[in-house]
């Protein structure tokens, strides 16, 4: 409002809604933004399904990296067909690289050489998961070199010298 209005003027014009405040401003943006939310049509206001609000939790949670390396172990079968499942399950997966356990070192070899397949299907169908590369290790054989009958030193092979 200019000064040339007096005060008294300025004040009966406020308290009549005709000259709008600071207040009654800031009151009218928080009656349209409440009114908002209360349309029918508003945007945000459609209905949502089960799976789309667990969806939105589990990222918000950041619960979906964990989730998809879960989905990986469970739906391993799918990933690599049924034969190679029997012989070979993950393990362990630590810093971008999935550790399967095969039944035979024969296993572990052919999977090698299927490596860039596999890895391929895995970051495809898990992209969650984190997987980087994937390490194939033989059975659990017992170690000689550890335990009661380990002997130290070189070993057979200064004896042939």
């Amino acid at each position: 409002m200019t000064d040339s209005v007096p005060e008294t003027i300025a004040t009966y014009l406020r308290l009549r809604g005709l000259e709008p405040s600071p207040r009654a401003a800031r009151r009218k943006r928080k009656r349209q933004a409440d009114d908002d939310d209360k349309q029918p049509f508003a945007p945000g206001r459609d209905p949502k399904g089960v799976g789309d609000i667990l969806s939105d939790l589990t990222r918000q949670s950041g619960w979906d990296p964990q989730l998809a390396r879960e989905d990986l172990v469970l739906q391993w079968e799918e990933v690599t067909g049924a034969e190679t499942a029997r012989h070979a399950n993950p393990v362990a997966l630590a810093d971008g690289i999935l550790t399967v356990q095969c039944d035979s070192t024969a296993w572990a070899k052919n999977l090698q050489l299927m490596r860039a397949e596999i890895v391929t299907q895995l970051m495809r169908r898990f992209p969650d998961a984190g997987v980087q590369n994937v390490r194939f290790v033989g059975p659990d054989v017992p170690s000689w070199k550890w335990g009661p009958r380990a002997v130290p030193g070189r070993g057979p092979r200064d004896t042939y010298g």
